[in-house]
C-alpha cells in the first residue's frame, strides 16, 4: 500500500485524491492546504488526517507526495519532499523559471526519489493509442504533428496576470504532447500570438489565440494553435501525417448519438469542461505513478520532460517578442 499524502486541496487536488482512492494499492494517508475548509473537505472523502505541509512531509507514514498548490510553491516544496526521501508526483509546471526547474533536477537526482511530471494528456486513452501506434511504425516516419487546443471561454484576468501567459499556461500541454507525438526533439521555435477573445487578456499583457510551429532536426514539423474560445465545447484534437499515412484522434463528444434529418446529420457537442475530458486520463497518470512507485519502475513523464517543455514555452513566448525564430541549443 502506497501511503500519499496531498499537498493541496483545490480543484486539482480533489481530482487525485478521487483517483487514488479507485486504485487499490494506493490511500490518501493525509492532506495539506493553505486553508482549512478544502483540506477539511477532503480529508472526509478520502479518510485522511489533516496536516501542515512540513509536518507531511516529514511524515514517516507518508511515501509520496501529490503536488497540487500553486506554482510559486513548488520549488520549495520538491526541494523538501525530496530531502525527505518522498516519491514526488508534480503537477505542471515545475516552476516558472527552467533554471530553478535545474536546481529541483539537481535535488531530486541527489535524493534518488522517483519524480513525475503531470502532463496528464499523453495518458488520455486516444491519444495514447496514437503514439502507440506512431511507435509501432504504422504510420512510418512521422513528418507532421498538428495539435489543436482551444478552452471553451476565457479564465478571468486575474488568473492570466499571475499565470506566465498563453505559452507557458495553456500550450505547455501541447508542447509536451508535440515531444510526445514527434518522437525527436524540437531544435526550433516560431510564435505568432493575438488578443482577439478578450481586451483585458491583451491588455495584461499576454495573448488569447496562439499558432507555435517546431521544427525537428530532421525537418519534421509540429504545428500547435491554441485559442481561450471555442463555442462549441473544448475543442482537443491531434493529427499526425506520416509516410505511410496518418493518424488521428479527434474530440471526446457528450455522447455517441447522431441524429439524421432532412436538414442534415448532427452530432453532440465536445465535452465542455477540462476536467470531464481527461477524467481518464488523471486516474491513468496517478495509476501510473502508483504502479511505478510500487514496483520501483521507471516514471514518466519526469522531471526533464517537465524542464524540456518550459524550455519550448519559454522559447515560444520570447519568439512572439521578438518576433523571430528561436534556435534550441
Amino acid at each position: 500500500m502506497l501511503n500519499i499524502g496531498l499537498l493541496g486541496c483545490g480543484r486539482i487536488g480533489q481530482v487525485h485524491g478521487r483517483s487514488i482512492s479507485q486504485i487499490a494499492g494506493a490511500r490518501v494517508a493525509a492532506v495539506a492546504d493553505a486553508f482549512e475548509a478544502p483540506a477539511k473537505a477532503l480529508a472526509e472523502k478520502t479518510g485522511a488526517q489533516v496536516m501542515e505541509a512540513a509536518a507531511l512531509i516529514a511524515s514517516a507514514e507518508v511515501d509520496a507526495v501529490v503536488i497540487g498548490t500553486p506554482t510559486d510553491t513548488h520549488y520549495d516544496l520538491i526541494h523538501a519532499a525530496a530531502a525527505a526521501g518522498k516519491a514526488i508526483f508534480c503537477e505542471k509546471p515545475v516552476d516558472m523559471s527552467a533554471d530553478r526547474i535545474r536546481d529541483c533536477i539537481k535535488a531530486v537526482e541527489a535524493a534518488g526519489v522517483p519524480f513525475m511530471t503531470a502532463f496528464n494528456r499523453r495518458f488520455d486513452p486516444n491519444f495514447a493509442n496514437v503514439q502507440a501506434r506512431i511507435a509501432a511504425g504504422e504510420i512510418g516516419a512521422v513528418e507532421i504533428v498538428t495539435i489543436q487546443s482551444r478552452d471553451p471561454s476565457p479564465p478571468p484576468v486575474s488568473y492570466i496576470q499571475s499565470s506566465g501567459g498563453l505559452f507557458r499556461d495553456m500550450m505547455i500541454h501541447d508542447l509536451d504532447m508535440a515531444r510526445f507525438l514527434l518522437g525527436e526533439e524540437p531544435v526550433s521555435v516560431y510564435a505568432v500570438g493575438a488578443s482577439l477573445v478578450d481586451p483585458e487578456i491583451g491588455r495584461a499583457g499576454d495573448v488569447d489565440t496562439a499558432a507555435v510551429t517546431l521544427t525537428t532536426q530532421s525537418g519534421r514539423i509540429c504545428q500547435i494553435t491554441n485559442s481561450r474560445r471555442a463555442s462549441y465545447g473544448y475543442d482537443q484534437r491531434i493529427e499526425v501525417h506520416g509516410e505511410k499515412g496518418m493518424l488521428r484522434a479527434e474530440n471526446v463528444l457528450e455522447n455517441t448519438v447522431e441524429i439524421a434529418t432532412a436538414s442534415g446529420f448532427r452530432k453532440a457537442p465536445a465535452q465542455h469542461f477540462f476536467l470531464e475530458r481527461y477524467d481518464a486520463a488523471y486516474r491513468a497518470e496517478m495509476a501510473h505513478f502508483v504502479d511505478a512507485v510500487i514496483n520501483q519502475r521507471p516514471v514518466t513523464p519526469g522531471i526533464t520532460d517537465g524542464l524540456r517543455a518550459q524550455i519550448l514555452a519559454d522559447a515560444a513566448t520570447l519568439s512572439f517578442e521578438k518576433g523571430t525564430v528561436i534556435a534550441l541549443g
